[in-house]
């Protein structure tokens, strides 16, 4: 299938594995496929993902104090609360119990061999999660329905957008906007065929 890829969409998918390595992320999700798409748009599509206010600095920000954010959030707490779980005692027992790091050290390190412990984190190959390997298929679709001869940067926002998950559509504004920028982008292939 990449031999399909053009030019900009192998450097987007190659963006996505830098950017899910320097944010710390153990697999390439949808948003980083999402990421790369918008560092390395061509400029016709860059154009389009500028007048709605989609840059990748603010992309890489969302997505870092995602990251910091912790494993659970503010509505992760509410739903908890909604059937008699207090957030903040367990916390406050954990810490009790375990000591102040406890939540750092639950997430086991991952295992790895003797080179990449000599080399260090920002090494190797990190794999696609299943959701951004159905947006790289769904990228192909969307060239291969519309007869065009290769994958471009669009087709791949196309089968990121597509079958946008929860977390990719927050990171551009909601669902509203995810079907806007579709919109866009489909007018925007329409218009260079």
């Amino acid at each position: 299938m990449f031999e399909r890829f053009g030019q900009d969409a192998r450097a987007a998918v190659v963006a996505a594995q830098q950017e899910a390595r320097d944010l710390g992320a153990s697999r390439i999700e949808p948003e980083h496929l999402l990421l790369g798409v918008v560092e390395h748009a061509d400029p016709a599509l860059a154009a389009v993902l500028t007048a709605r206010g989609i840059t990748g600095d603010e992309l890489r920000a969302a997505m870092a104090e995602r990251a910091n954010a912790g494993p659970l959030g503010a509505d992760d707490a509410e739903a908890l609360r909604s059937i008699g779980v207090d957030l903040d005692a367990v916390q406050a027992s954990v810490v009790e119990n375990f000591g102040p790091d406890a939540w750092a050290a639950a997430e086991p390190e991952a295992r790895r061999g003797m080179l990449a412990r000599l080399l260090g984190d920002n090494w190797g190959h990190i794999p696609f999660t299943a959701a951004a390997k159905k947006s790289l298929e769904l990228a192909l679709r969307e060239a291969v329905h519309r007869k065009d001869r290769g994958i471009t940067s669009a087709h791949l926002l196309l089968g990121v957008l597509r079958d946008a998950e929860p977390s990719a559509a927050e990171l551009l504004g909601g669902e509203d906007t995810v079907s806007a920028l579709r919109a866009d982008v489909y007018g925007l292939l329409d218009r260079a065929a």
